[in-house]
């Protein structure tokens, strides 16, 4: 088994686990592949870029928390092999164990003991009048939201061309099954099991409460607009990043992915055990 590794340079502790990993890894018969910045910070040379993972390694794994996941996803590029999240804290929800749980985790690599989970990705364009499309990918929400004003700003959503709400918020989320944990959930959206078909769309701070959430099927194209030009010009965000403004005429087409992201899992790990976990969840 050949394991490509990346970590976030500017996670505490990220040097110490990388050391450990690779020694568990190798002495459960494993080799290793670091990217380019994670070979500067082992100081060593020979490091690839990631995108170049996918020629090179059985399964990536990732050094950091949730965070640095969605970053690695936009390194790998198209990476369709098993993603491990080895989280340098408390367990996330994209990760696959502690690095507390190095051993357990080379042994059951090394034994292939291990399932994924298949998550989908959306696919964002851009569309401006006069101007190249622009194609984003994102693991959790694509995100258009009021740029320097204070105010509310008003915003189209139409799913497979037809008019769903003119909105008044300070912006629309739309999220995956993924993404259901993340900002979606702090906007007050629903939690969506990984494996449902389908997107939500969730206004954050709408003027009305009865602008609520809405679960659709994967399969829906949506289009996000903005619909006021005195308010100058809005935040279009991927999972957290990529800030770029929008005007009024521009058209965010948000779609199903045509690759999916998968998501490495131990035995006896699940969605479940992380959301009682993260969230607190406790019986009665």
């Amino acid at each position: 088994m050949n394991v490509g590794i990346l970590a976030n340079p500017l996670k505490l502790g990220a040097l110490s686990t990388l050391h450990a990993l690779r020694a568990a890894l190798k002495s459960h018969g494993c080799t290793t592949v670091l990217d380019e910045e994670t070979a500067n910070l082992a100081g060593e040379s020979g490091g690839i870029p990631a995108a170049e993972f996918n020629q090179h390694v059985d399964l990536a794994a990732v050094l950091g928390g949730d965070g640095t996941m969605l970053h690695a996803l936009m390194r790998l590029g198209n990476f369709e092999k098993p993603v491990a999240g080895i989280n340098i804290g408390t367990l996330g929800f994209l990760t696959s164990c502690t690095d507390g749980e190095l051993g357990v985790f080379a042994a059951a690599i090394a034994s292939h003991r291990y399932t994924t989970s298949v998550r989908t990705l959306l696919e964002a364009t851009i569309h401006r009048v006069g101007n190249p499309d622009e194609t984003f990918i994102a693991l959790n929400e694509v995100t258009l939201a009021r740029g320097n004003t204070g105010r509310l700003v008003s915003l189209r959503a139409q799913v497979n061309g037809e008019l769903l709400n003119d909105y008044r918020a300070d912006g629309l989320i739309v999220a995956t099954p993924t993404g259901s944990t993340a900002y979606s959930l702090s906007a007050g959206g629903p939690l969506i099991a990984p494996d449902a078909a389908v997107f939500v769309i969730t206004p954050i701070c709408p003027h009305s409460l009865s602008q609520r959430s809405l679960v659709l099927s994967d399969d829906c194209i949506v289009e996000l607009s903005a619909e006021d030009p005195d308010c100058g010009p809005m935040l279009f965000t991927v999972d957290g990043r990529d800030s770029i403004h929008i005007g009024a005429g521009d058209c965010i087409e948000v779609k199903k992915a045509a690759r999916s992201f998968h998501l490495l899992r131990l035995e006896g790990r699940s969605f479940y055990e992380a959301l009682r976990q993260k969230l607190r969840w406790q019986g009665v």
